[in-house]
């Protein structure tokens, strides 16, 4: 038992933190476009970091559960609606066989998350269950969630120890100009002196011509040396390639394994989410940090998770709807269903 899809939404695909080892064979690393909030929302149901969730991107889909679970929506706000009534963001949910949720329009942001305590049953491929749509692999059959299809979950999990602290404030995403900070290099010498000053004293605005691939920006020309080809190398998550039209390109989740433009810089992997959930339009304005610097932020950012699943696994006396309490409990399980369930505690 699972969900069926009563509307696709757009761009739904199954998604964990990506199939790494497999750049040097030419497989794309693929898996989530913004990392934290797939993170999050695996905490908020007691799901291990990288466990397989859906992504989906500007509109949800509408999914009705054939088996009871609970959920967890992070990620843009999608204004989730359960049975017709709105449902927190950022809050693990108990969502009851025969329960329809419905995920909008992204009011802010662009990428939407949704992690299940049940698990998706979806095959393992090369050590992950991430979508690769170019090479026809994870996740659904390696294509995105049309209507109609069902998806299964592979345990039977409905219970999880202090249900009603797993909750945190909302990420903000509506910021129409973002400060994203780059790490210079690694072709920063192809660059003329005064192209790299253009590229981090103005603001460049994020494209429609953008995909899970990379995002394409428009501003300032960023002017090269002698020209913008290099002998084709590795791309890392967040290069920024800049082409003899002197525009940026930011490689992302389904980015190629290698590349031969010059890159400027590489964005660090601690503002990757803020940039990829900004939408058509945003003003982007880039900021020279060093590796020093990115590595003191990305081990802050450990620090921050390790103090949100402490938030959240601490015992809470508040009783808050539609979150699962005691005595729902005792009626939603018999005794046998308790004894069956593996991860009651």
């Amino acid at each position: 038992m699972g969900m069926l899809f009563q509307k696709s939404g757009l761009l739904t695909t199954v998604q964990d933190l990506g199939r790494t080892g497999y750049q040097k064979d030419g497989f794309s690393v693929s898996g989530v476009m913004d990392r934290r909030s797939a993170i999050i929302a695996n905490m908020l149901v007691d799901n291990p970091e990288n466990e397989a969730v859906l992504e989906f991107m500007l509109v949800g889909p509408t999914i009705k559960f054939t088996s009871s679970t609970i959920i967890a929506i992070t990620g843009g706000n999608f204004e989730p609606m359960i049975n017709g009534k709105p449902a927190p963001m950022y809050t693990a949910i108990y969502a009851n066989r025969g329960d329809v949720l419905e995920l909008k329009f992204a009011k802010t942001g662009i990428w939407g998350y949704l992690s299940f305590s049940s698990k998706l049953d979806v095959p393992v491929v090369m050590g992950s269950r991430s979508t690769n749509i170019k090479c026809k692999i994870g996740g659904n059959h390696g294509q995105k969630i049309e209507k109609g299809e069902q998806v299964w979950f592979r345990i039977k999990k409905r219970y999880i120890t202090s249900f009603l602290s797993r909750t945190i404030e909302p990420e903000d995403f509506s910021q129409k100009k973002k400060t994203i900070r780059v790490v210079l290099g690694p072709q920063d010498d192809y660059f003329q002196k005064k192209g790299i000053e253009t590229f981090f004293s103005e603001d460049y605005l994020i494209t429609e011509e953008s995909d899970r691939m990379g995002y394409r920006l428009d501003g300032p020309y960023v002017a090269h040396k002698d020209g913008a080809d290099i002998i084709s190398d590795g791309i890392p998550l967040g290069a920024i390639q800049i082409p003899s039209h002197g525009k940026p390109i930011v490689m992302l989740a389904d980015r190629q394994t290698t590349g031969g433009y010059a890159k400027i810089g590489t964005v660090i992997s601690v503002d990757i989410p803020a940039f990829v959930q900004s939408k058509e339009g945003t003003a982007i304005h880039f900021e020279k940090v060093s590796v020093e610097t990115a590595q003191r932020l990305y081990m802050e950012q450990e620090k921050d998770y390790d103090a949100i699943r402490k938030r959240i696994h601490r015992p809470c006396k508040e009783v808050i709807e539609p979150r699962l309490t005691a005595k729902r409990i005792e009626k939603l399980y018999t005794k046998q269903e308790l004894q069956e369930d593996e991860t009651w505690i």
